[in-house]
């Protein structure tokens, strides 16, 4: 009779072990059936809105940029024949559509995919650089430690710099700040990028659930990438990316 009931018992431990591990198992095929979901859900949420900002900055390039060149070339011809009496100002309209122009294909390599995938991201940060100084929106610096080739995943670069991006719009809009610094920082195992401004911070308590930091939130969980931003009010905002390099997948966006 012991040795029935002992069979019995262990017959059914091991049916609730195997049961156990069936539903575990089950548990976790769901978890990693709806994160896959999500994942999808978030690539092409991004893919559509990278196919609009390329579109926007195809736009920007081919017929607006277009209509200001040849409104700058004809009045390169209409230069030689102005009168003197209105020659400064006249020149002083033509410098001003120049640089228009040359903001408009900046701009326009900002938004598309393709130009930053061929520039790369260090180059691309430094093309927002430059447009800050030289519209003197802000006074940005970028220091870069490192092996930038060490950086290869197009994909990935480009969801970086996206996220880069956002935060640079945030401080333009909201920051009232005068400084901006970027740091990037090339590992052997990983990427730090380190913005931040000096203006007027906020309380992170009050725009945890923005559309802005829930985009960045998503791209950075898209790349595995840790992501942390700082805010207090009066102290400026930072934003800090600790990026592990993977393994390039040839993804179209």
């Amino acid at each position: 009779m012991l040795v029935v009931l002992t069979f019995i018992t262990a017959l059914f431990i091991i049916f609730f072990i195997v049961f156990q591990k069936r539903k575990n198992k089950l548990i976790l095929d769901k978890i990693k059936q709806q994160q896959a979901f999500e994942e999808e859900i978030s690539n092409t949420q991004i893919e559509i809105q990278e196919q609009t900002l390329k579109n926007i900055g195809q736009e920007l390039h081919d017929n607006i940029g277009q209509l200001l060149s040849v409104a700058n070339m004809q009045l390169s011809i209409m230069a030689t024949s102005v009168d003197e009496a209105i020659k400064e100002q006249f020149t002083e309209t033509k410098d001003v559509v120049k640089d228009s122009l040359r903001e408009v294909r900046a701009l326009s390599k900002s938004l598309n995919t393709d130009v930053i995938a061929n520039k790369g991201f260090q180059e691309s940060v430094q093309n927002e650089i430059d447009r800050l100084n030289r519209l003197q929106i802000l006074n940005a610096t970028l220091t870069v430690e490192g092996n930038s080739e060490l950086f290869q995943n197009q994909k990935d670069s480009i969801i970086l710099f996206r996220i880069f991006q956002e935060f640079l719009s945030n401080t333009i809009k909201y920051a009232s700040a005068e400084n901006f610094l970027v740091s990037i920082q090339y590992l052997e195992d990983r990427l730090i990028l380190d913005a931040r401004d000096d203006g007027k911070g906020f309380n992170s308590k009050t725009v945890e659930n923005g559309a802005g930091l829930l985009n960045m939130k998503n791209r950075a969980d898209l790349i595995n990438a840790q992501f942390k931003l700082d805010s207090r009010e009066g102290k400026g905002t930072s934003l800090k990316i600790d990026y592990p390099y993977r393994k390039a997948q040839q993804i179209n966006l």
